[in-house]
Formats: C-alpha cells, sequence, structure tokens
C-alpha cells in the first residue's frame, strides 16, 4: 500500500506542475507576434498537456483507485473526507480537460482570450489543491 501511496503522489505532483505552467505558457504565448515562436509555444504546450499532464493526472487517479480498492468498500463508505476529496478530483479533471480545449484553441490559432484571463485561470488548481492536502492529511470527517 505505501507504494500505491508513493506512486499515487508523484504523479499527483506531476499533474499539478502541468496544472500550474499550461496556462502560464498560454499567458506568454497571447504575448506572441511571429510565427515561429507561435509554433514554438503550440510544441511546448502540447508535449506539456500530452506527455507530462495527462499521463500524470490518468496515473495519479489509477493509483488513487488502486488505493481504494486496496483498503476495501466498507472502508472506503465510512471515509467522507475522501468523498470530498473526491469532488475537488472532478472539479480538476474539469479544468484538465478545459485546458485541453483551450490548448486546441492555440493550436488552431483561435485563441480570443488575453494574458490577463489566462493569468487568472492559472490560479484556479491552487484551492482544490490546497483542499484536496488538508482533507488527506487531517481527515476531518
Amino acid at each position: 500500500m505505501l507504494w500505491l501511496k508513493a506512486l499515487h503522489l508523484i504523479f499527483m505532483v506531476t499533474w499539478f506542475a502541468g496544472l500550474f505552467y499550461l496556462p502560464r505558457l498560454f499567458v506568454y504565448h497571447c504575448q506572441v507576434k511571429d510565427a515561429e515562436n507561435n509554433e514554438r509555444f503550440k510544441v511546448m504546450e502540447r508535449k506539456l498537456f500530452w506527455a507530462i499532464t495527462t499521463p500524470g493526472g490518468v496515473l495519479t487517479i489509477l493509483f488513487g483507485l488502486l488505493l481504494i480498492h486496496g483498503y476495501g468498500l466498507d472502508w472506503f463508505r465510512q471515509q467522507g473526507w475522501l468523498h470530498i476529496k473526491l469532488a475537488f478530483v472532478l472539479l480538476l479533471i474539469g479544468y484538465h480537460i478545459w485546458c485541453g480545449k483551450l490548448l486546441a484553441d492555440f493550436a488552431a490559432d483561435r485563441n480570443r482570450r488575453s494574458e490577463r484571463f489566462y493569468r487568472a485561470i492559472n490560479e484556479i488548481p491552487v484551492l482544490p489543491l490546497i483542499a484536496i492536502i488538508l482533507l488527506a492529511v487531517l481527515r476531518p470527517f
């Protein structure tokens, strides 16, 4: 079980690194005026999303589900904190998918949003991260 926890945490950090960095790339991508740098950002964003962030998210969820399975259904039913944590994970999955849509807009040169918008959405994963860690460590319910 400790190996599953360690892998869950390793891939969670990987996932969040991508969720924090991708909107930051969007901020800088908005400022690009030339075709060469536009293409460079497209490559960086695509690689970050598909080679790091998405595998990190998938593996975080996989190892989390394996942990839940390992502890058993009776244990799961009694863990109110975990149900709330999973609700935050669902929000992060939605944010991840939305970032993928924003990535597709940049890839197709359809971005219509400002760098200010991307600076603001860059902060969205902070609250779920704080909530998830506090719930997992403190287990308040």
